[in-house]
């Protein structure tokens, strides 16, 4: 029977080699995961192919960032997590269990555990974790720690609760391999995206601290926590720095995923309260040695000062081919104001891209109509085949237009366009029920005004929002702006307090159970969660699992159009613009390879420093650089 089925096997495995698809089987160890196909490295990944493995380890990197920080826990609603600790991921502090590619969609590697495997319907999954990964103290990093994780992950995390919602149960194999199972069969990307788990230090977590008080996962904190990453907590002062240093003895530092990467030996994170602050602290030195670049206007006109001039300060855009996210104001349905799709629709029309972009933008920008723009999986033309087939099953609980028009955002083209434009968002009102009277926009049985605030938090949610009111108060809307701090902001949003918001969107090249946490019911409800619309429509839910149910890549781009095209013609944000490259500046103390990762555009864990630039910069900024 062995030798029957081995020999099964190894035909089958040729068949697919000869398919040119990936050979490995069913139930099968597995090192590198993808959802698009094989990885172009193989089972030979030695490093990544634009690293230089040789790179020299040392040096300070300094950045500056907005607001404040009050808590050294990321993984629950409360506070705002100091730099360096992410809400998703493990940040600077932890290792996950395998670890998301910087060249290639939808591809990890291994980390904490060296291999997965599942079965062949996808009900669950088994992951084998490494033997020589350690706690920062020297601990190993047990099975046990994986299987706690993912117990207080999913309990306090909005996020990960929803990206595990079919994860069930973890359960000890062995000393080494976890299964986590699912309840339900054929969730096609779930084994792989198990590997995202952040691994937590159960024995830390559940001790004390040094006055005797035992630690409490759920709630925040300013003790540095145990970690296993690259980096640790060296000194911090609340809410105004926080300093991390390299581990020298890291257990991963040899691994491919880490070669030639994570080469800085000091990470300095500045926190201003003040965004013209923070641009002179980049402009003297000192304070921040990159600075990522978001204005068109500041990329085209600012970039001007003495250390740029003579040359200190290089400026550089670094082309990516990732999905472009969807930014938009986002219309928060959870005020009666926004719950009817006409009203929505309505307040789409003002948006004037074109001579927002001619005159504030400098050209750079394109107008974003996809929520995954830029890449296969965004809808076009009408619906047909699968997707029309799809979306057949919801049509009479669908706007019918959906079905007849393609969907297009209006083109403020010519002079004309503006009194063509606002006279359908009228048109639109009218039907909803809003009049003008006296100039203003009213609802018609009870003359209320259509009054609402969009809450920014800096400079560039100005820019932005000040052409978009000019043209809703054109038409008799009262909309205006408030700006708060970086703190205050955050707490709002994550509580839904707020009539509208700048969101942004981002998508991977295979979406997934991700989307459960953007467009579902259940996430309309979570504080936290990035359904910052409050979504709650049983058809969105619907299309939401039929991806995550997808049997195959292409059954999962139709589900995508589908939902795509159903989150469009809701008019759930009123979409802006993205742009493909990533703009930096930076201080003249780096080296990197010239070949940067396409996908994500630049990849800075694998720069390192010049010391001898960067003593004579200190030098000649007197401390800075």
């Amino acid at each position: 029977m062995t030798v029957g089925r081995t020999l099964l096997k190894s035909l089958l495995a040729a068949a697919l080699l000869a398919a040119g698809l990936q050979t490995t089987l069913a139930d099968e160890w597995r090192t590198t995961s993808s959802l698009i196909g094989q990885s172009k490295y193989g089972d030979n990944f030695q490093h990544y192919d634009y690293v230089n493995p040789n790179a020299p380890k040392g040096g300070t990197l300094n950045s500056v960032l907005l607001g404040t920080y009050d808590s050294f826990n990321p993984y629950i609603v409360q506070g705002s997590p100091a730099a360096g600790l992410v809400g998703f991921g493990g940040g600077l502090l932890y290792d996950t269990l395998m670890e998301q590619a910087t060249d290639e969609g939808s591809t990890s590697h291994p980390l904490i555990a060296d291999a997965y495997k599942y079965p062949d319907d996808y009900s669950s999954a088994t992951y084998r974790l490494d033997p020589r990964a350690k706690w920062h103290d020297g601990q190993p990093i047990t099975v046990d720690d994986v299987i706690w994780s993912f117990q207080v992950l999913k309990a306090n995390s909005p996020q990960y609760n929803r990206y595990f919602e079919n994860v069930t149960d973890a359960v000890a194999i062995s000393d080494r391999e976890v299964e986590f199972r699912f309840n339900q069969k054929g969730n096609r990307e779930l084994p792989k995206i198990i590997g995202d788990l952040v691994v937590l230090p159960k024995h830390w977590w559940e001790g004390t601290d040094a006055s005797g008080k035992k630690r409490d996962i759920t709630k925040g904190t300013l003790e540095p926590p145990l970690g296993s990453a690259a980096y640790k907590i060296a000194s911090f002062k609340p809410g105004s720095e926080i300093v991390w240093q390299r581990v020298p003895d890291y257990w991963a530092a040899k691994l491919p995923v880490k070669i030639g990467r994570e080469n800085f030996d000091t990470r300095r994170y500045t926190y201003i309260l003040d965004d013209n602050a923070a641009w002179l602290a980049f402009t003297k030195g000192g304070l921040e040695d990159i600075n990522r670049e978001y204005s068109s206007r500041k990329w085209a006109t600012a970039y001007n000062f003495p250390a740029i001039q003579v040359g200190d300060v290089i400026k550089k855009d670094f082309q990516t081919q990732s999905p472009q996210p969807m930014q938009g104001f986002v219309l928060n349905q959870r005020r009666p104001l926004f719950q009817d799709r006409l009203v929505r629709e309505a307040l789409t029309i003002p948006f004037d891209f074109e001579s927002m972009n001619r005159t504030l933008f400098f050209g750079f920008n394109t107008r974003t109509s996809s929520y995954f723009q830029g890449t296969e999986l965004a809808s076009s033309g009408l619906p047909q085949g699968k997707e029309l087939e799809i979306l057949e099953k919801y049509r009479d609980k669908l706007p019918p237009e959906l079905f007849t028009q393609e969907f297009k955002l209006p083109v403020y083209d010519s002079p004309q366009a503006e009194r063509k434009y606002l006279k359908q968002a009228v048109d639109l009102f009218a039907k909803a029920g809003w009049v003008i009277k006296g100039g203003k926009m009213v609802n018609a049985k009870t003359g209320t005004p259509f009054k609402f605030e969009i809450l920014g938090w800096n400079d560039t949610d100005q820019v932005i929002a000040s052409p978009y009111i000019a043209n809703l108060r054109k038409i008799g809307v009262d909309a205006s702006l408030r700006i708060i701090d970086q703190t205050q902001y955050i707490n709002r949003v994550n509580n839904f307090d707020f009539d509208v918001v700048t969101g942004l969107f981002g998508q991977s090249d295979s979406p997934g159970n991700e989307q459960r946490d953007f467009w579902s019911s259940k996430a309309a409800d979570a504080p936290g969660s990035r359904n910052l619309m409050g979504i709650k429509d049983p058809t969105v839910d619907a299309l939401v699992d039929r991806i995550i149910f997808a049997t195959d890549r292409d059954d999962l781009v139709a589900a995508t159009h589908a939902l795509d095209r159903v989150l469009l013609w809701n008019f759930y944000v009123v979409p802006q613009y993205h742009r493909s490259a990533v703009w930096l500046a930076y201080w003249d103390k780096f080296k990197f390879p010239d070949k940067q990762p396409a996908y994500v555009g630049v990849d800075i864990d694998s720069w390192w420093i010049d010391v001898d630039k960067e003593k004579a910069l200190a030098a000649k900024y007197k401390g800075g650089n």
